[in-house]
């Protein structure tokens, strides 16, 4: 009688082990003269591991979300195929935070979606109490999904006596029981070597990329607002085929500057700013009154976190800018949404597809292109 051993093949939607037989004998055939002829069955291929364009099918993906953008959330859930995780969220009446899962993580590869916009230090602390509860409820990886990343531009001591914010929240993230961090623009790449835990730091471009080239502006000139934004707008010109230029800006103080020179040939031409973030608007209406009086024709903007504190709505609807492209990585403010030159992309199909690559274990880079 023939030995026999069982392997286990893991599945890799279920992770169940299916039991199949392989005889270590190889088979014996008659051959003409009588005398058995060895014939080997054909090698089965080895299981692939299939990468689906949805997760719907897979119960070991979870995603949940805190108050600061659950339409965002909403949206990613939608296009991977997953329900959005039951939650109570709840405050006591001096405003602590009461968090509870409402279902079954053990074991789960839970993502959790929550950009730490205004209110920072609320939405914050809401993260981390999240991360806590999914960490004690024994989820197997939570990855924490942020993308609009708060305090990031406090990320070096660029005066006497002040904190690395950015430095900060990565430690307190990696504490609360982050395994790993996806992130979208952030204001410094080198952000990412704060971290201790492996970091996917996206790039809205694509979402933008596409929409400007859709729009053909005619003689298209992007324009970094800073000497800091020069390499993401490089890449930015890079790939619409464009020039670049550059507005030389100096900083007076917090939320204060004052624009310089412009560097470049904007004479004639349709301009493009392009900026990580807009906070009160005070850069970017400078910087439009700088290229128009530069002879520039029109001009656009564009910037992946709309965060529009104080004026910066009312400073907006009265520039000269043309159209503002933001995308929904922050909600709009109330009176934002009022405002025809502002315009909102999305970028849930970008994180649904980086959800997706992290949780199968794929490639995220090619989100790049």
């Amino acid at each position: 009688m023939n030995e026999r051993n069982t392997t286990a093949v893991l599945s890799p939607i279920s992770e169940q082990a299916e039991e199949t037989e392989t005889s270590s004998q190889p088979a014996l055939a008659p051959s003409q003269n009588g005398q058995a002829k060895v014939t080997r069955a054909p090698e089965a291929p080895a299981p692939e591991k299939k990468r689906s364009g949805r997760l719907t099918d897979d119960k070991r993906v979870k995603i949940f979300c805190g108050s600061s953008n659950k339409a965002l959330a909403e949206e990613i859930c939608k296009f991977v195929g997953v329900p959005l995780g039951e939650t109570r969220l709840q405050r006591f009446s001096d405003g602590e935070v009461h968090f509870q899962l409402l279902e079954n993580v053990r074991g789960a590869d839970v993502f959790l979606v929550q950009p730490t916009c205004f209110p920072v230090d609320q939405h914050l602390v809401e993260l981390l109490i999240m991360m806590d509860a999914l960490k004690r409820a024994s989820a197997g990886r939570i990855t924490v999904v942020i993308p609009y990343y708060g305090y990031a531009r406090q990320d070096r001591k660029d005066r006497p006596r002040v904190a690395i914010t950015s430095k900060l929240v990565a430690d307190l993230l990696t504490t609360a029981g982050a395994n790993r961090a996806l992130l979208v623009d952030l204001h410094a790449a080198q952000i990412q070597g704060f971290f201790n835990i492996p970091v996917d730091h996206l790039f809205a471009s694509p979402v933008l990329v596409s929409y400007f080239r859709e729009l053909d502006l005619p003689n298209l000139t992007v324009v970094s607002p800073d000497a800091g934004g020069v390499e993401r707008a490089r890449f930015f010109a890079k790939k619409l085929d464009v020039p670049l230029a550059i507005v030389d800006k100096r900083r007076t103080d917090i939320n204060v500057t004052e624009v310089m020179n412009v560097i470049g040939d904007v004479q004639g031409r349709t301009c493009l700013i392009l900026d990580d973030i807009i906070d009160t608007a005070g850069t970017l209406v400078k910087t439009v009154d700088a290229l128009l009086a530069e002879g520039a024709e029109k001009v656009y903007a564009c910037a992946t976190h709309p965060v529009l504190s104080g004026p910066a709505v009312e400073r907006i609807a009265a520039s000269r800018l043309e159209q503002l492209i933001v995308t929904n990585t922050i909600p709009l403010r109330e009176d934002a949404l009022k405002v025809e030159k502002i315009k909102v992309l999305s970028i849930a199909g970008l994180l649904g597809r980086a959800i997706e690559s992290i949780h199968m274990e794929t490639s995220v880079s090619t989100l790049f292109n």
